[in-house]
């Protein structure tokens, strides 16, 4: 096979990236995985401050804000898309370097003009544009890892990237606003997460010398339009593909949909209290970044889809219901069981994981749309959960929602049972090869 990478300066380099092969995580690529973490962690410093700040900077109230909000979610889920579709267009590198550059401008103009003049109209245009930039730098990065790493051990791969992502967003994230906010205030600590996520960029683009994520991954004669509607109909010409984007929607789905009606449960109704229900969500998403590790390293074992059904699509849908039912039964005085059973939620939503290694793996010679599809699928779940709350809350009641959302991983459950791999895929496998091979686009050994 034809080298694609720097090779290793001395010895303690090709042991360190040997290690880093084992533990499942690309060598060639792991100073992309320390700036994603660095980028995200700029990303989600806001995370549990922005809409109030918004509030008090020119939005004038709550329900302003969220209009800001919902229209950069729209971004977040248009550029989900696109960023799939126009890595196999670009290369994901150069994506990226798209990514990094809207995030950038419109944030410093959002914090620099619209807020500092108060002006409501340019906070959703700013604010909004910028939503573009997180998913096209992530999620390149993500096509990145799937065309490179080999199938074998693309379940670790995607665990990484997902440790990395949620371990800046919203986690540490979080945790850094916490210390400044008291020592900058909220304006200061929105300059700092521009520099975090400034610095987070420059280590990913600069520090990976990989060489496939610099070129596109479609075929030449493939063209822009032609590309943009082949992410699309992927959908219905590869009937698993489209199957593997509602599981990824239902994935999160429910997570964003408790998040509406939980607190006013767990808060008020069983009465822990706000300082208990927040430590509740730290311990269900610091439990979550690990086990992403975790459930991508055994997949890799055990198989993809086995990974997806029993611990991801079956575990959730027994796990939401004893995170809702049993602290509601027990109540307040047994906080410590509410604990366990939201570890539990944590843990189960990571064995979902695989389906980013699954999805583009059922569709090698146009991962860019499979990748765009499940990237559409992710971004959609933050619409369809407070959707189903919606439509259900009034007339089932929260444990009725709670049902429905163990309906759907059900469902989910059933739906991952028809997302078998193609042959080359697994012939890829045995072979140590990675999905650039398969497509053949890189000369195989």
């Amino acid at each position: 096979m034809v080298s694609t990478t720097t090779p290793p300066s001395d010895g303690a380099q090709s042991g360190f990236a040997r290690l880093l092969n084992r533990w499942g995580l690309p060598a060639p690529l792991f100073l992309g995985y320390v700036g994603l973490l660095l980028f995200m962690i700029g990303d989600g410093v806001e995370s549990g401050f922005i809409a109030p700040f918004m509030a008090g900077h020119g939005a004038g109230d709550d329900i302003r804000a969220s209009y800001v909000i919902t229209v950069y979610g729209v971004a977040v889920m248009l550029a989900s898309w696109l960023s799939g579709a126009l890595s196999e267009l670009w290369g994901p590198r150069r994506v990226m370097l798209v990514g990094l550059t809207i995030w950038l401008v419109f944030d410093v103009l959002f914090l620099a003009v619209a807020v500092t003049g108060e002006n409501y109209t340019l906070m959703l245009v700013t604010y909004g544009i910028r939503g573009f930039g997180y998913p096209m730098f992530a999620f390149g990065f993500l096509v990145w890892i799937t065309a490179v790493a080999p199938v074998a051990r693309l379940g670790a791969a995607v665990g990484w990237f997902y440790f990395a992502f949620t371990g800046g967003l919203p986690t540490l994230g979080s945790l850094v606003a916490s210390f400044t906010n008291p020592v900058l205030g909220h304006y200061g600590t929105l300059w700092l997460s521009v520099g975090i996520l400034g610095l987070g960029g420059l280590v990913c683009l600069l520090g990976v010398r990989e060489r496939t994520g610099f070129h596109r991954l479609a075929p030449p004669d493939v063209k822009p339009v032609q590309s943009l509607v082949n992410s699309a109909s992927i959908a219905w010409k590869k009937p698993r593909v489209g199957i593997g984007m509602i599981v990824r929607v239902i994935n999160t789905a429910p997570e964003f949909g408790m998040l509406v009606f939980f607190p006013t449960v767990f808060i008020t109704q069983i009465g822990f209290g706000e300082s208990k229900w927040l430590l509740l969500v730290s311990v269900i998403y610091g439990t979550n970044i690990f086990f992403n590790l975790i459930f991508g390293v055994l997949s890799d074992r055990i198989g993809w889809r086995t990974t997806i059904f029993w611990f991801g699509a079956i575990g959730c849908a027994i796990s939401i219901l004893l995170l809702y039912f049993v602290p509601l039964t027990l109540g307040a005085d047994y906080y410590w069981v509410a604990l366990v059973v939201g570890a539990l939620y944590g843990a189960t939503l990571a064995g979902f994981v695989p389906i980013s290694a699954l999805l583009p793996s059922l569709a090698p010679e146009n991962k860019g749309g499979a990748m765009a599809l499940l990237n559409l699928g992710a971004g959609a779940a933050a619409f369809a959960g407070p959707a189903i709350v919606s439509l259900f809350l009034g007339p089932l009641g929260a444990g009725g929602v709670v049902i429905v959302f163990a309906a759907l991983y059900v469902v989910a459950a059933v739906l991952t049972r028809f997302l078998t791999l193609p042959e080359a895929t697994r012939k890829a496998a045995e072979q140590d090869a990675s999905l650039q091979q398969v497509a053949g686009q890189v000369p195989a050994s």
